[in-house]
């Protein structure tokens, strides 16, 4: 069966590509998981996550703690917008304080953003919770 190409405009057998059409420009690398990974991930999935999650933001009035107080590049004091719950010691640090309310904390997406790289200290974090 012949089909026209939309790439050269000529015909073509099915399932001949042609010289024209453009490679994909990025590769994407299925990362492998480890052992320790796949516990962490299958926990973030976990209906306890899930529960606990919600609990931390009603805790926290679901508004972004660091902009409450009005930490680096605070927009706006009562941001609700973005909302995601951060650990504040990793849990692939210490796996045991992936559901202690003392690691978890309420952030919008670019506080979190900033507290995972390094920009925010964990201690003005933990501080801002108790």
């Amino acid at each position: 069966m012949l089909k026209s190409c939309q790439y050269c405009g000529r015909i073509h057998k099915q399932g001949e590509e042609c010289k024209l059409k453009p490679k994909p420009k990025r590769k994407y690398y299925k990362k492998k998981l480890t052992e320790e990974n796949k516990e962490i991930q299958r926990f973030r999935w976990s209906k306890q996550w899930q529960h606990k999650r919600e609990y931390i933001k009603k805790r926290d009035n679901y508004m972004c703690v660091a902009c409450l107080l009005g930490l680096r590049n605070t927009a706006k004091r009562l941001n609700t917008v973005g909302l995601s719950v951060h650990h504040i010691i990793p849990i692939v640090v210490d796996f045991d304080k992936r559901l202690d309310d003392d690691n978890l904390i309420t952030l919008c997406s670019l506080h979190h953003r900033m507290a995972d790289n390094g920009e925010i200290e964990a201690d003005v974090l933990i501080k801002a919770i108790t």
